[in-house]
């Protein structure tokens, strides 16, 4: 093996192993059967199953292999900058910069030729501008209410959270990619809090 080849590999093998640390980074979020938190390698790898199985809740334009790159490494970030629940009093300034701070660190370990491809796939998740990207980013959105009524409140319990909070923070940006998910959200979250309400 050439010296270069050897440099590259070891590369490429360190990015591997800091990115098993997102296996210590936990999400507000608590698994389905409510018996723990979710750690941020359980919700990405959760989230390319849900691009997999929702891939027909596509609008046109979505590239779903390009989205599941963008679901796999949209949270590496959270190795260095943690994970901001949505709920949370979030200085988003900051987390913003603080994200940026990963990424450079992160995607820098990469030979030049990853780092760039990756550190652009990033860039395109955070910017939501593109239809795959809008799309990953309302799965994203999507898949913790799903969780968290299946857990029985979850998040929302821990948080206090309204259904009116969980329309504007969270339906809002579901329904730029994905409306139908975002209907079929609304009507289970609904029926959720009535049901909380009546208990």
């Amino acid at each position: 093996m050439s010296e270069s080849a050897q440099r590259r590999l070891d590369s490429q093998i360190a990015f591997l192993n800091e990115a098993d640390k997102l296996k210590n980074t936990l999400r507000a979020t608590e698994l389905c059967d409510n018996s723990r938190y979710e750690n941020s390698a359980e919700h990405s790898w959760h989230l390319t199953l849900y691009a997999m199985v929702l891939s027909d809740q596509a609008g046109p334009g979505v590239d779903i292999a390009h989205v599941i790159k963008m679901l796999i490494l949209h949270d590496l970030v959270e190795i260095d900058a943690g994970d901001n629940p949505i709920f949370g009093d979030l200085d988003h300034a900051a987390i913003a910069v603080q994200e940026q701070a990963a990424a450079d660190r992160i995607f820098g370990l990469l030979p030049d030729d990853l780092r760039d491809r990756f550190r652009a796939i990033w860039e395109e998740f955070e910017a939501a501008e593109t239809p795959s990207a809008q799309f990953a980013k309302s799965l994203d959105r999507f898949q913790p209410p799903m969780q968290n009524l299946q857990a029985g409140g979850g998040s929302w319990t821990d948080f206090n959270v309204t259904e009116e909070q969980i329309a504007t923070r969270v339906g809002a940006k579901i329904a730029i990619g994905a409306p139908t998910l975002w209907e079929y959200a609304r009507h289970k979250i609904s029926h959720f809090f009535a049901a909380k309400a009546g208990s």
